[in-house]
């Protein structure tokens, strides 16, 4: 399974970005795809998931900006980014797990995001 993360690039504050998540070498539709974000010097943090069926789950402090969706017929997932703040600054990753008895992490290349003021 390989996951490729991209849509990112350079924004001004209050700007929108769409990143694209795309997947291969397994049924996409059977994947449960997640979205992190990594600052500089900070731990990476969870932005978004979404499961095998539409359901959506963010974490608290992202809620209201942030919407991930998917595309099973494109293999895709996206993550729709808008109200761009300078603290959205990271890299972010497309991760999603397979497996059965033993799980594995799968993690895309991950895309710069920088929001500028």
């Amino acid at each position: 399974v390989q996951l490729q993360a991209s849509g990112g690039g350079s924004v001004q504050v209050g700007g929108s970005l769409r990143l694209s998540c795309a997947a291969s070498g397994t049924s996409f539709s059977t994947l449960v795809v997640d979205w992190f974000r990594q600052a500089p010097g900070k731990q990476r943090e969870l932005v978004a998931t979404i499961n095998t069926g539409g359901i959506t789950n963010y974490p608290f402090a992202m809620k209201g900006r942030f919407t991930v969706s998917r595309d099973n017929a494109k293999n895709t997932a996206y993550l729709q980014m808008n109200s761009l703040k300078p603290e959205d600054t990271a890299v972010y990753y497309c991760h999603t797990r397979i497996g059965s008895r033993t799980w594995y992490d799968v993690w895309g290349q991950g895309t710069q995001v920088t929001v500028s003021s």
